[in-house]
Order: C-alpha cells, then structure tokens, then sequence
C-alpha cells in the first residue's frame, strides 16, 4: 500500500469530493437533480444580512446552513430565505425538506415554519457539552 498524505482541506477540496461522490451515486442508482443553491439578502448598502447554502438530492432539499445578521432577526428575513429555497426545490421535484440544528431558537423557527423532529442526538451530562442537542427535522413539500 502507498503511503497516504491525509491533509486537512485548505483549498476547496470539499466541493470536489462532494462532486465526485454525486457522480458515483449518479451512475449507481436513479436520483432527482442534484443542485447547489446559495441565497444571499443584502440591505440597501449592499451589506449581506443573511445567507442560506442548500443542496437537492433524492428528491430532498437538504439546508445546510442558514444565517440571519442579529439586526435582523425576526424581520422576515429568514422566512423568505427558506420559502425561497422550498419553492426553487420544488421546481426540481424535490418533495420534502431536511435540515438538523444544535440551536434551540432556531429549532422553534422552523417548527413555526412547518417542520417536524425525525430525530435527536444528545450529549449525557459527563459528555462535553453536556446536554447538547442536535435535532433532525423535516417537512413535506409536496404530496408523493
């Protein structure tokens, strides 16, 4: 066996492996469009106030990130970002929405919005943190 160079990534290597592994998955079973969606919200100064990245896979939007400025929370901001990305995801026959959070007030944003726990992973109280939370939620899109 060669020796390996394992190496953290530093230049972008991620999108690159993320893209080699869609290939193969593509060419071993049937999946619905596999799309990268970055919405971005700036205010009248061009100041970016708020950012989302997401994926479509299987028919799936998968929110991966979802970032509204302090000044701006409880606006509407994060509201649109997410209506936004359900309705582009729709247009590429996704049916469902997925997302996990660590974040108590966010978790309470997207129950508000729909959403609903599949799953929790939680720390014991002698695991650092203790009594962290990660919660798994989701929402149908559209009937099927």
């Amino acid at each position: 066996m060669t020796a390996l160079k394992i190496r953290i990534d530093e230049d972008g290597a991620g999108e690159v492996i993320e893209s080699h592994l869609l290939a193969t998955l593509q060419a071993q079973q049937p999946q619905a469009a596999n799309v990268r969606l970055t919405l971005s919200v700036e205010d009248a100064d061009a100041n970016l106030t708020g950012g989302m990245t997401a994926t479509t896979s299987y028919g799936w939007l998968l929110i991966k990130t979802l970032w509204v400025h302090d000044d701006q929370r409880q606006s509407g901001v994060g509201t649109a970002l997410i209506e936004k990305a359900e309705q582009i995801a729709l247009s590429h026959g996704c049916h469902g929405a997925w997302l996990d959070t660590s974040s108590k007030a966010a978790r309470d944003f997207y129950l508000r919005r729909g959403y609903l726990e599949f799953g929790v992973l939680g720390n014991r109280p002698n695991q650092h943190p203790s009594h962290h939370r990660r919660w798994f939620m989701q929402k149908q899109l559209a009937a099927g």
